[in-house]
């Protein structure tokens, strides 16, 4: 779109030379109404993936994932089984969510971070963002958020796609890795540095997404990220403040426990 646009600006005269105000007001609608057909196909687009991926959820949840297939998918979603290859490359993607040209999206938005980020910093600002867009994307499920969450409690159990999923995070932290790499100059086959970061952070971001998902989503997935980055980056170490009161709490309890075993023991002798 921004293309076609810029190519008809780039093609068609000023408006000052030839061209009277009407005309150019025209063009203008023209344009607008272009831009308006590309928002409600983006939008159309949108609702057929969502529409798939919740078909796909479903019937997992119902069936387990061997017993389900795209064709099964996309009649679940009211569209024809090519439709669905346009949109996913595979059932587990559908189910999962693995896009392959995600990796793709990562490794640019990598290597265009600030140079000034360190390794952690730059990988880090990706995974939050990419976690934001995941925020965005429920926000829009509304009512159907509950179920949504329920509907992934139960397909995340299943066998074959844990091996699936497994596979795609391990796609996925391979082409990171390669591309905090190529960003600090060095070569994953010599240095395990890049690897070492990157299957760091994509852990501490998967315990945020377990805990996040195990909540329901009523958090920011964002803003658990971030923080499990953030700790991370601090060397995993405990805030006292936080956790003085706990300690005590905790060491309390271990100390009336153990109390109370040498009492029983003593009982019974």
């Amino acid at each position: 779109m921004q293309r076609y646009t810029q190519g008809m600006m780039a093609n068609s005269p000023p408006a000052c030379v030839g061209t009277d105000a009407s005309t150019a007001g025209d063009a203008l609608l023209g344009l607008q109404h272009l831009a308006a057909q590309a928002g409600r196909r983006d939008r159309k687009k949108q609702a057929t993936r969502r529409s798939l991926r919740n078909a796909a959820l479903e019937l997992v949840a119902s069936r387990g994932f061997a017993h389900v297939t795209v064709e099964d998918i996309a009649e679940a979603a009211d569209v024809a089984t090519r439709t669905f290859f346009n949109y996913f490359p595979s059932k587990e993607s559908a189910v999962i969510g693995a896009d392959p040209e995600r990796i793709e999206e990562f490794r640019v938005s990598l290597l265009t971070r600030p140079v000034d980020e360190s390794p952690l910093e730059a990988l880090g600002s990706v995974l939050v963002e990419y976690a934001g867009t995941i925020d965005e994307d429920f926000s829009d499920l509304g009512e159907g958020k509950k179920a949504w969450f329920q509907r992934f409690c139960a397909v995340r159990s299943d066998p074959d796609l844990l091996h699936a999923y497994a596979a795609h995070m391990a796609e996925i932290e391979q082409g990171l890795a390669t591309a905090l790499a190529q960003r600090l100059g060095t070569d994953v086959r010599h240095d395990p540095y890049p690897a070492l970061v990157t299957a760091a952070t994509l852990g501490a971001a998967r315990v945020a997404a377990m805990y996040w998902s195990a909540n329901g989503g009523e958090d920011s997935l964002a803003r658990l990220t971030a923080s499990a980055i953030d700790r991370l980056a601090k060397g995993l170490a405990h805030d006292n403040k936080i956790c003085a009161s706990t300690g005590q709490l905790r060491r309390g309890q271990a100390s009336q426990q153990t109390s109370a075993k040498v009492k029983e023991t003593s009982t019974k002798r």
